[in-house]
């Protein structure tokens, strides 16, 4: 027997506390109960019974004599003998629940007795408030639902292994309200800009995942193999860029997709290989119509999120409703590390970059290095703003500025310290993007993992004419930095390397 094997049977190892539940579901069967259950009409969650009866009184409450129909999981139990009480979890929350001996069945009344913190359960009975005042439901008869074999995280104080935490997520969300509530937040956050979109006459579309060329974005695909076709395919890098940009070519003018894509980089605090992005296209506008734009969607998904056009995050204190700052690319750069970046060598920013102790590759070539400057740039920037005047050489997409065509018609909102979204005026000429691409060969071949490929098909699709365009792509960063938490805290389950 290996190694694996013999942690795998260690796993597997029964506690006395298990051991205990797993008796239990004899003595459940022996009752005549199924230890997991069927159906059980809900009326009632503890949320609406709590705000609902609040205000009225002790006595009007017994007046009233109000039956619901509740059900969750145990996370509390007290008392014994004749009369007990347990707290609840239900999809909104936890509700107090009284049982008392004389007026519930014998059977109702044992298999309270017998029950575990963690099992689920459902509670016919009447609504009332104890002598502190809690509101609280009197049973009247008790449904057994669920008998949970393995027991919740010692005292519910939820998991203090960051690690376990992820693995384990169902654990973190029954005992940590906080991350139950995150996850309503961030479907609030997409609907928000979703809804933003359609009432702005914005189409929703669905392009493909796998891809015969990696297009789209500066950025690592993944690779896998297509058997019915034979043929490599990629993971998407982008939310459908060139797929979109061929629907403008086809004369939809506005359009969007929200989605999963793939990209084979590093893992960081703000960083997932698969994530949710949104990307959207809007025919005849341009990048500084897209600032307005989004900058109004941004203070509407953020008041949606967090009630309020302010939060804090990594230290800053943000308000979506300032006045958001201009960065210029270029002049930025110059006054924080006093480098030009159209004049300076490649060993001027190898210099500067060890100067102030960022990690990098050397052999990446000078424009990935001057990215690799700004970044360290953009670190200490607050927002809310727009970085503008970025050069050609780091997007081959976008059109260039008709008063500097060293740099392009691109715009990305700058938030604590970080990219949250990018956009631009999009390039429409085949003739200019086709040197583009070349000059982005040019850089994989010198050993630029990110740099753009050639796709034939969408030149094409642009010789037969796309409309003037603005197109703008957000992830769930953004989410994530409004939360003021990692991102991969911000997704339900995040990819893990398994346990060796």
């Amino acid at each position: 027997m290996n190694q694996n094997e013999n942690e795998l049977q260690e796993s597997r190892k029964i506690t006395e506390q298990e051991q205990i539940r797993l008796n239990k579901v004899e003595e459940l069967k022996k009752l005549g109960i199924d230890p997991f259950g069927g159906k059980f009409n809900i009326t009632h969650y503890s949320r609406e019974i709590k705000e609902d009866y609040e205000m009225v009184s002790k006595e009007e409450l017994e007046e009233k004599n109000i039956e619901v129909a509740i059900a969750g999981r145990i996370m509390t139990k007290r008392g014994k003998g004749k009369a007990g009480f347990m707290h609840i979890q239900d999809n909104d929350g936890q509700i107090q629940v009284y049982l008392k001996q004389d007026i519930m069945t014998d059977l109702d009344y044992n298999l309270y007795d017998i029950c575990d913190i963690g099992d689920i359960v459902g509670i016919n009975g009447t609504i009332f408030k104890t002598n502190t005042g809690e509101i609280s439901v009197r049973a009247k008869s008790y449904t057994h639902l669920t008998k949970a074999l393995k027991p919740l995280p010692e005292k519910f104080h939820g998991i203090s292994d960051e690690d376990t935490k992820l693995r384990k997520r169902y654990l973190d969300i029954i005992t940590n309200r906080e991350v139950k509530e995150l996850f309503y937040k961030k479907q609030l956050f997409w609907s928000t800009i979703r809804y933003y979109l359609i009432e702005n006459g914005f189409l929703e579309v669905e392009t493909p995942i796998l891809e015969s060329s990696s297009g789209g974005a500066a950025a690592t695909p993944f690779a896998t193999h297509h058997n019915a076709l034979d043929i490599d395919v990629f993971l998407r890098i982008s939310m459908g860029e060139l797929w979109q940009k061929k629907l403008l070519v086809a004369g939809y003018d506005r359009t969007f997709e929200i989605g999963r894509q793939f990209r084979n980089e590093g893992m960081s605090n703000e960083h997932l290989q698969d994530y949710t992005q949104m990307e959207f296209y809007w025919a005849y506008a341009d990048f500084k119509m897209g600032m307005d734009f989004c900058k109004e969607m941004y203070r509407k998904v953020t008041k949606a999120v967090m009630g309020s056009s302010k939060f804090t995050s990594r230290g800053f204190e943000i308000d979506m409703d300032s006045e958001w700052k201009i960065y210029d690319f270029e002049t930025i750069i110059e006054e924080k590390m006093g480098i030009n970046i159209f004049k300076a060598t490649e060993k001027d920013i190898i210099y500067k970059l060890k100067e102030i102790g960022i990690e990098f590759d050397e052999n990446i070539g000078y424009w990935r290095l001057v990215d690799v400057l700004w970044k360290a740039v953009r670190k200490d920037l607050a927002g809310p703003g727009f970085l503008v005047g970025q050069p050609v050489q780091l997007n081959p997409l976008p059109k260039r500025l008709d008063d500097d065509p060293r740099k392009v018609a691109q715009m990305q909102i700058i938030l604590a310290g970080s990219e949250m979204g990018n956009g631009y005026t999009e390039l429409n000429n085949p003739l200019d993007l086709e040197e583009r691409f070349k000059e982005q060969r040019e850089m994989s071949e010198a050993g630029d993992t990110e740099a753009h490929e050639h796709d034939e098909t969408f030149i094409e699709a642009l010789r037969y004419g796309m409309p003037p365009a603005f197109g703008f792509g957000v992830s769930e960063r953004l989410f994530s930095v409004m939360m003021d938490r990692p991102i991969r805290e911000c997704v339900f389950f995040p990819l893990m390397k398994p346990r060796s």
